[in-house]
């Protein structure tokens, strides 16, 4: 049987949550960002009339503010974009228990054998979008297709409150023409790298030889293949199914190229927290921290280091990181962006007995966990910026956080 995947995305997620959180805020340009008394902060998200100006994501406040003067700047507000995520994903699961979500604002949703019950997937998608306007106020784009990397391309396709339908006897009109960029998972690098070998749409890519797309993306290579020539397989995973998580990551991309050490040092330690963090959340512990930096011509270089002593406290991946980070770069090298990953994790409590038994746990270390463990009891209550490292509180020229840990292996900023 042809499945049907639905990829629903919500359109200009934070933006429109505070517009609806303040009505006023839907007649003027606005944007939520960072740090509104910031200058050198982020644009995290913008609405329609602040796109207008041509205010983009991740540009810097001042830069914004210079296309725009009369921009209305909101500081974000965490708590309200998850609890309208988890009242979304709750209208999806009514019409399927194959609900994926990726990221706080997108999830892919299988209703192959549904349409009994609600219709076709073009009338499950537009009963969505009907309703997620309706019970919040916000608006969805929505992707139909046979597999999950068109249902996302479709969902990008026309926005904002529009469907999408990408079948097999269309997708080579829709989908070769657009750029190799929209592929999921072409980044900067791969999208630079598939440019230098001459292609630059993803139709382009699906007729390319395939040894040379391989010999200049290694393994990604042969599996942008398989999508763009639509030959995806991959499951939507059952709402109440959860994959074993292989890693955490977590990454930035800087607005001006750091330098220094001093520079570096702040967004590596707000990384680390993150990526320790989480790993406390789901009762787990590194056995390996791996570093990867983009240097300002896009080279990617990557280094690893196993550790004596599994590890959930972010001081210690901040000082692994950070000796990682001068192995792989040159004295002063600038750099755009840095990626955090604690890999091989293992189950904390069993390496709690392992370290007691065979090492011992130095008291500051123990200290170091409970200090840590102590800030996230503080954040669960008042919420996720409420308390952080004194050094987390000098950064200012990040341009994009993206989060790695999409509960399974790798969970950002809004598109």
């Amino acid at each position: 049987m042809e499945r049907t995947i639905l990829h629903c995305d919500c359109n200009g997620f934070f933006a429109s949550v505070e517009c609806v959180r303040r009505l006023e805020l839907r007649t003027v340009p606005m944007a939520v960002c960072g740090n509104p008394e910031n200058r050198h902060g982020i644009i995290l998200a913008k609405n329609e009339l602040a796109k207008q100006f041509g205010v983009t994501t991740a540009e810097t406040i001042w830069q914004a503010k210079r296309k725009c003067p009369q921009l209305v700047l909101v500081e974000p507000h965490h708590d309200e974009y998850s609890r309208y995520s988890r009242i979304i994903n709750g209208i999806y699961q009514q019409y399927t228990d194959r609900v994926e979500p990726f990221g706080i604002d997108e999830s892919w949703l299988d209703v192959t054998g549904c349409e009994r019950l609600f219709g076709d997937g073009v009338t499950i998608a537009d009963t969505l979008r009907r309703r997620v306007r309706e019970e919040t106020g916000l608006t969805i784009s929505v992707g139909v297709s046979f597999n999950k990397i068109f249902a996302k391309l479709g969902s990008d396709y026309k926005k904002p409150d529009a469907t999408t339908v990408i079948t097999r006897e269309n997708f080579r009109r829709i989908v070769w023409p657009l750029s190799v960029g929209t592929l999921l998972y072409v980044g900067r690098a791969a999208q630079e790298s598939l440019r230098r070998i001459g292609i630059e749409t993803i139709g382009e890519l699906a007729q390319a030889d395939g040894r040379t797309v391989v010999s200049a993306l290694g393994k990604l290579g042969d599996q942008l293949l398989i999508y763009a020539n639509g030959e995806d397989k991959s499951p939507v995973r059952r709402t109440d199914e959860k994959q074993k998580i292989k890693s955490v990551g977590n990454g930035m991309t800087f607005a001006a190229d750091l330098r220094t050490e001093e520079e570096i040092r702040p967004c590596v330690l707000a990384l680390a927290d993150s990526v320790a963090t989480r790993l406390r959340r789901h009762g787990l512990r590194a056995r390996a921290v791996q570093v990867t930096v983009r240097t300002a011509d896009f080279r990617d270089i990557q280094r690893q280091r196993m550790l004596e002593i599994p590890t959930c406290i972010a001081r210690e991946i901040t000082v692994q990181a950070m000796e990682l980070i001068r192995i792989a770069r040159k004295r002063n090298e600038p750099v755009r962006m840095i990626t955090i990953t604690a890999s091989s994790v293992t189950d904390a409590e069993y390496e709690e007995q392992l370290n007691l038994f065979e090492t011992g746990k130095p008291e500051h270390r123990e200290k170091q966990e409970r200090a840590e463990r102590a800030m996230d009891r503080i954040r669960s209550r008042f919420g996720s910026t409420s308390v952080s490292f004194g050094a987390e509180l000098k950064r200012e020229n990040t341009e994009e956080k993206h989060d790695e840990n999409k509960e399974h292996s790798f969970d950002g900023t809004e598109k």
